[in-house]
């Protein structure tokens, strides 16, 4: 759903700020390109549904309804699939989430971002803190043990002391998934603009890592577990939807920019594609008209690619790599003949950042806070 009411001061998606939106057009080409993908896929079970944007939200729950329809007619969608819904607090009004749990939705995903008011200024968010609470607090009622929220850190101006009082004032609000995202000043956003000429202060990469470290130790010891690099559980109430992109497994993306994975068979056999959907609405809404999807990319993923993109994505967790995840990709080269061999693989693992054993291949914990820097020696051993 790319729609927005209003673009954020540091956002670079796929979104869309219009004077109004036609819904049901909009509907009837996410239906025919969920039942075109999934043909073509020829997938026929499918474990997790999400709700992206844009704002999701601000869809009517006849469209998340009629998405799953569609999805149940053309493969097995079973009973208990985790189907996420991804929420701005201002537009989570009791009735609205009551509309979307009963269309079929089961986990919400709460865009909070921050509860200070002055920080939620600055990323120019529509909602107060306020608000952001009252609306964990009724999705908490809708959507038990399945509402996660997300956080912001590395703000402008924003100190160590202040990122501590966020984390609390979290703890204090939460259910059991939250995920936490180091702000990024993505090139042509406004609030990089500002940054760049010196309107607003960049936070300094030492306080970066400090703020991250904090976030790690606070949510660990009230029960949470790290599994993955942005995210943390307690509970069991990891995301399924968004391990399977870690895991490597087959996803199909429905709508405008989305982005897709999946095997197709062709003349020379099965081979998995990168595909990506038009990314301008009303461009995409012609080409789902005229010939079903909205595909404006195709790619074949040799080999290296996807032991790539395995590598890249699976050490993300702190499950890591299984030796059986690695040998459905590559069963010619085990995970151990790869990484365990003298290289950068095995001097990693000697300095203490990476475990390679009989579980697979994975960071460590003080590994997993600095995987960006671990990776290109990573990818050059696997090149070679």
């Amino acid at each position: 759903w790319p729609y927005c009411r209003k673009r954020c001061s540091y956002c670079n998606f796929n979104t869309y700020v219009v004077p109004a939106v036609d819904e049901a057009a909009v509907r009837t080409c996410l239906v025919r390109e969920a039942q075109t993908l999934l043909c073509l896929s020829q997938v026929h079970s499918i474990t997790s549904v999400f709700f992206g944007g844009g704002t999701p939200s601000l869809a009517s729950p006849g469209t998340v309804a009629a998405v799953l329809e569609a999805v149940a007619g053309a493969a097995h969608l079973p009973a208990g699939a985790e189907v996420t819904l991804e929420a701005n607090p201002s537009s989570t009004s009791t009735s609205c989430l009551a509309g979307f749990r009963a269309a079929g939705v089961n986990r919400l995903s709460i865009s909070v971002q921050s509860l200070d008011d002055a920080e939620l200024r600055v990323l120019g968010r529509e909602h107060t803190a306020a608000e952001a609470r009252k609306a964990v607090d009724v999705a908490r009622g809708l959507f038990p043990g399945r509402t996660s929220i997300d956080l912001l850190f590395g703000l402008p101006r924003q100190s160590q002391d202040a990122w501590a009082q966020r984390l609390e004032a979290a703890l204090r609000l939460c259910d059991d998934h939250i995920s936490l995202y180091q702000l990024t000043l993505e090139q042509g956003t406004p609030l990089a603009a500002q940054v760049r000429r010196g309107a607003l202060p960049a936070p300094s990469q030492d306080l970066l890592a400090d703020m991250y470290q904090t976030a790690r130790t606070v949510l660990v010891a009230a029960g949470f577990r790290h599994y993955e690099v942005s995210n943390f559980a307690r509970k069991g109430a990891l995301s399924t939807h968004n391990l399977s992109y870690w895991r490597a497994d087959q996803y199909i993306g429905v709508g405008p920019g989305a982005h897709g994975r999946f095997m197709l068979r062709g003349e020379g056999g099965w081979s998995r594609e990168a595909r990506v959907q038009t990314l301008e609405p009303v461009a995409w809404m012609r080409e789902v008209q005229s010939q079903g999807h909205g595909t404006r990319s195709r790619v074949v993923l040799s080999l290296q690619e996807q032991l790539e993109e395995l590598l890249t994505l699976g050490l993300r967790t702190d499950e890591g790599i299984t030796h059986e995840r690695w040998g459905h990709f590559s069963p010619e080269l085990s995970l151990q003949a790869t990484f365990g061999e003298p290289g950068e693989a095995r001097a990693l693992q000697q300095e203490g950042w990476l475990v390679l054993d009989s579980g697979g291949l994975r960071c460590t914990w003080a590994g997993l806070a600095v995987l960006d820097s671990l990776l290109p020696n990573l990818l050059w051993q696997l090149q070679r």
